[in-house]
C-alpha cells in the first residue's frame, strides 16, 4: 500500500513539474535565470521554515551535511536547466533533462556496483524514446542550450539517486528544509555576484515566482523526498519522467497546441515504460514461485 502512495506522490510531482516548464519560461521573460532561482528557493525555504520550524531542534550533523549536499546538487541542476532555457526550446529542454532516467541506474552501477535490473534498463530506454516523441520537434541539432540541458540531466540524476539513499535513514522533511536553505543561500550569493539584484519586478514575474516556489519547489520536493522512502531510485526517475507528458498535456489544454500522432505515441511509450517497471518483475516473481 505504501508503495502505491509513494508512486502517487511521485506522479503528482511530475504533474506539477510539467506545468513548471511553462511558468519558468514566463518568468524568464521578466527576470534572469539567477533571479528566478533566488526567488523560488528563498521563498520555498521561508515557507518550509514557517511550516516545520520545530524540526530545527532535531537536526543532527548527518541531516545537515546530507541536506547541504542535496541542496548544492539541486542548485547546480536547476542553474543548468534554467540557463539552458535561454538557448533552447522548452520541449528540447524537457526531453534532455529527462535523460536522467537512464543516468540513475548507471550511477548506481558505477559508484556502488549495484546490479542493473533488466526491467529498469528496458523501462528507462522506452521512457527516453517516448519523451523524444513527445518533446523533440523540428531540428535535432545540438546547441549550447542543449548541452546545458544534458548537463542538468546528470545533476538531477545525482539528486534523485542520493535523495533515495539519504532518505532511507533520515527524516524527509528535515532533509528538504536543509536542502532548500542551502540552495537559497547559494542562489543569493550567485545573484549578488552576477550583479542581478532586481530594481523593479512585474506582477507576472511575482506570480511566476510564487507558483514555482509554492508548487514546483516546496510541495513537489516534499512529495518527492517523502515518496523516496517507498520506492527505488530508478522507478522514481521513470515516474518523474512523465513530467514531459504532462507538460505536453497542459500545453494542449491551456495553450491550445495541436495534439499530434508523435505526442500520442510518446505518451503511450512512457506509460508502457512505467507499467514495465511497476508490474513485470512482480509478475515474473509470482509465476516463478
Amino acid at each position: 500500500m505504501k508503495q502505491y502512495i509513494g508512486d502517487g506522490m511521485l506522479l503528482t510531482t511530475a504533474i506539477i513539474w510539467g506545468s513548471g516548464f511553462v511558468v519558468t519560461a514566463i518568468a524568464l521573460d521578466y527576470l534572469t535565470a539567477y533571479q528566478v532561482m533566488a526567488g523560488r528557493f528563498v521563498l520555498a525555504a521561508l515557507i518550509l521554515t514557517i511550516l516545520f520550524g520545530y524540526k530545527f531542534k532535531k537536526f543532527t550533523k548527518t541531516v545537515v551535511w546530507k541536506g547541504a549536499v542535496l541542496g548544492t546538487i539541486l542548485y547546480i541542476a536547476f542553474a543548468l536547466q534554467t540557463v539552458g532555457l535561454h538557448y533552447t526550446t522548452p520541449s528540447k529542454n524537457a526531453f534532455l533533462t529527462a535523460v536522467n532516467v537512464v543516468i540513475v541506474p548507471l550511477i548506481a552501477y558505477l559508484i556502488y556496483k549495484r546490479k542493473i535490473d533488466r526491467y529498469e534498463i528496458f523501462g528507462s530506454g522506452i521512457a527516453i524514446i517516448g519523451i523524444g516523441f513527445l518533446s523533440l520537434q523540428g531540428s535535432m541539432t545540438i546547441n549550447i542550450g542543449d548541452l546545458l540541458s544534458l548537463a542538468c540531466a546528470v545533476g538531477f540524476a545525482f539528486d534523485i539517486f542520493y535523495t533515495n539513499r539519504f532518505i532511507q535513514k533520515e527524516d524527509a522533511i528535515s532533509l528538504t528544509i536543509v536542502q532548500f536553505i542551502t540552495a537559497a543561500l547559494i542562489s543569493v550569493v550567485v545573484m549578488f555576484t552576477q550583479g542581478d539584484i532586481p530594481t523593479t519586478i512585474e506582477k507576472e514575474a511575482v506570480y511566476s515566482i510564487v507558483y514555482l516556489a509554492v508548487f514546483s519547489t516546496t510541495i513537489a520536493y516534499l512529495l518527492q523526498n517523502i515518496a523516496h522512502q517507498y520506492t527505488t531510485a530508478t522507478k522514481a526517475a521513470i515516474i518523474l519522467s512523465t513530467e514531459s507528458f504532462f507538460c505536453m498535456l497542459l500545453s494542449v489544454l491551456l495553450l491550445h497546441e495541436m495534439l499530434t500522432g508523435r505526442m500520442i505515441m510518446g505518451a503511450v511509450l512512457i506509460m508502457t515504460a512505467i507499467l514495465i517497471a511497476e508490474l513485470k518483475p512482480a509478475y515474473y516473481k509470482k509465476h516463478a514461485l
